[in-house]
């Protein structure tokens, strides 16, 4: 039998194979009763993302992005906890990947210094002097 090829769709030209996402399932703490020590419903997605098929800048801006989420392998770890089944969190950490991903495939923007006009220079300079100005005013004369 053949096996089909998952692939999560990014953008039209990225897209990531859904083979190199692992999910590891774990006990959550917090709300659940007597069930939250028998079952594994905490979700851990695992991510490595030195191997992927990703273009270089945007692994890095993942790493980026990540933080201490990535260890230093470069595997990326996301917990989800949050609801009581192993489904929604899944769902959960899987969006939360999907997130992240889209957002470090965004080129920032490059930013472009600015010079302050002449007049806005004036403008601050002349603020200070006022405020200087009132201050001198307020302070303690020797009356001699």
């Amino acid at each position: 039998m053949g096996q089909f090829l998952f692939m999560i769709q990014i953008t039209p030209t990225i897209q990531i194979d859904e083979r190199e996402i692992q999910f590891e399932y774990i006990r959550a703490s917090g709300p659940g009763g007597q069930n939250v020590n028998k079952v594994a419903t905490a979700v851990q997605l695992r991510f490595n993302v030195t191997t992927t098929s990703l273009p270089d800048e945007v692994k890095q801006r993942l790493i980026n992005f990540a933080g201490n989420r990535v260890t230093k392998e470069g595997i990326l770890i996301i917990e989800a906890k949050k609801f009581r089944t192993q489904e929604q969190n899944r769902e959960d950490a899987t969006r939360r990947f999907l997130e992240l991903v889209r957002r470090s495939i965004i080129k920032p923007r490059k930013r472009i210094k600015t010079i302050p006009t002449r007049s806005s220079h004036e403008k601050r300079i002349k603020a200070k002097k006022q405020r200087g100005a009132i201050k001198k005013t307020r302070q303690n004369r020797s009356y001699e």
